[in-house]
């Protein structure tokens, strides 16, 4: 493997820092001209859109439809559900001047939906009938965000948000636990191969309105808590606000039970901070723009590289070819490693004397001479190996990292390094002051089992606690 640790920092050594040099050396966003805002670039917003089309076909196998509102919301719509714009305020940006003019009512951009989408689930629900109703949407938001970050915390970011309403607490709630399931976690564990725990979050980390926020939560590659997706159980807390209600089967006025859920650009973060190293990114096969690179080392071979593009272009592997032969060959193959790619096949006048090729496999740092017959199966079969090994992987760190504690000061030792996990019941109230203290949080609670509470208070629940970003 070609060494590129001398234009990054070292993720041992400064962390934060290599994740800055990763965006940057492999050209995947800039900072915007506003202060917190984010400029994706090609090959950065190239793995956001395969990683969009995995999650599209996912939230609509669920029955979800899609449709689009407005960027701009009314302030008094969010007035009328007190928890929920308590919750947002420091992070809201409002419209007060437009066309020249003062506007007579201020317009909030939106840091979600639920407001917005509320005022028209009413108009839309008359009876039973028109439930479940189930929206998302494709869209960008802005939360002001204090100390942002690229791809984690950024002023406005990209992301798909869904909102559905239903006839009953329980039907919302198995809809929500749908999502977490088959369309969040498939998407990160499956197209990311990021493992996630699954968990309830506890009362003070609940999203603003919500009566249950599920998360997802994954293990950096320092050993902090990365949130990944969440999905919201709202109660009647909206329909009671926006007069979500529908006639029941008995002819009675009922209110709906409503829910809401979302994942973000941060996805791509979680892939940089899960699977990079000290050379770069390290993009899973099933989100690369590129699986494999073809390099022709020199002129002589740039016909057959060519050849070799198409052959595993007609076996449905995005290639690239790299005939810049005016280029020094090493640092075009710096350029790629940074970037990420799966494979690259590297072909010079001698591999064609020979009738081999060079396979480099960028997931596992390994280099093999492969046969020209046999490039393109073994080509496909490393695809789908590396795909499975980097899950492995993660699994394996993240399963070494995480410790059993029993006192809320072991938690705060063990996360200095990792997670911790331990009886919810040692912690409390009062533990998560202290444990707030420390910068260290409860991520989620599960059973003993894993499965994910109904109630904040269940007894003899699992913690598990992190540093987070």
């Amino acid at each position: 493997m070609t060494a590129t640790r001398s234009v990054l920092a070292a993720q041992a050594t400064d962390f934060p820092r290599w994740f800055q040099d990763v965006i940057a050396k492999a050209e995947l966003a800039e900072n915007g001209p506003v202060r917190g805002t984010m400029v994706v670039r090609p090959y950065g917003y190239a793995i956001w859109e395969l990683l969009q089309e995995a999650m599209n076909r996912r939230i609509k196998a669920t029955g979800a439809v899609n449709a689009y509102f407005p960027l701009l919301i009314p302030e008094s719509y969010l007035q009328r559900e007190a928890e929920h714009v308590e919750g947002f305020s420091p992070e809201l940006a409002v419209v007060t001047h437009a066309g020249g003019k003062e506007l007579e009512e201020p317009a909030v951009i939106r840091p979600t939906s639920e407001t917005v989408i509320g005022e028209y689930m009413a108009k839309w629900i008359q009876s039973y009938r028109d439930l479940p109703l189930l929206l998302n949407q494709w869209a960008n938001v802005v939360r002001w965000e204090l100390r942002p970050r690229l791809f984690l915390r950024t002023t406005e970011f990209l992301w798909q948000e869904g909102h559905t309403a239903h006839a009953s607490a329980a039907d919302a709630r198995a809809y929500a636990t749908k999502i977490l399931h088959d369309v969040y976690r498939a998407v990160m564990v499956d197209v990311l191969a990021i493992p996630v725990v699954p968990g309830r979050k506890t009362r003070r980390e609940r999203f603003a309105g919500a009566v249950n926020t599920m998360t997802l939560e994954a293990m950096t590659g320092d050993g902090k808590a990365l949130q990944m997706g969440t999905s919201h159980e709202l109660g009647q807390n909206f329909a009671r606000a926006f007069d979500i209600g529908y006639l029941s089967r008995e002819g009675r006025r009922e209110l709906a039970w409503t829910t809401s859920w979302g994942s973000t650009t941060r996805l791509v973060g979680g892939l940089i901070m899960v699977h990079g190293d000290d050379n770069g990114l390290r993009v899973p096969p099933a989100v690369a723009p590129v699986q494999v690179v073809v390099l022709a080392v020199k002129d002589e071979a740039v016909g057959a590289a060519r050849t070799i593009a198409d052959e595993l272009t007609a076996a449905g592997v995005r290639v690239s070819v790299d005939d810049r032969t005016d280029q020094p060959f090493g640092r075009r193959a710096v350029n790629w490693e940074l970037k990420g790619v799966p494979l690259r096949v590297e072909v010079g006048p001698r591999d064609l004397a020979a009738g081999v090729a060079t396979v480099v496999r960028r997931l596992r740092s390994t280099k093999s001479a492969v046969a020209l017959t046999e490039l393109t199966p073994t080509v496909v079969a490393a695809l789908d190996a590396d795909q499975a090994h980097l899950l492995a992987q993660a699994t394996e760190r993240q399963a070494s990292r995480i410790t059993e504690v029993a006192t809320v000061d072991e938690a705060i030792e063990a996360a200095a390094s990792g997670w911790a996990r331990m009886p919810y019941d040692a912690i409390g109230e009062e533990g998560e002051d202290r444990l707030g203290e420390s910068g260290v949080t409860v991520r989620c609670l599960q059973r003993p089992d894993g499965s994910l509470p109904v109630e904040d208070n269940e007894p003899g629940l699992t913690a598990y606690v992190a540093r987070s970003y």
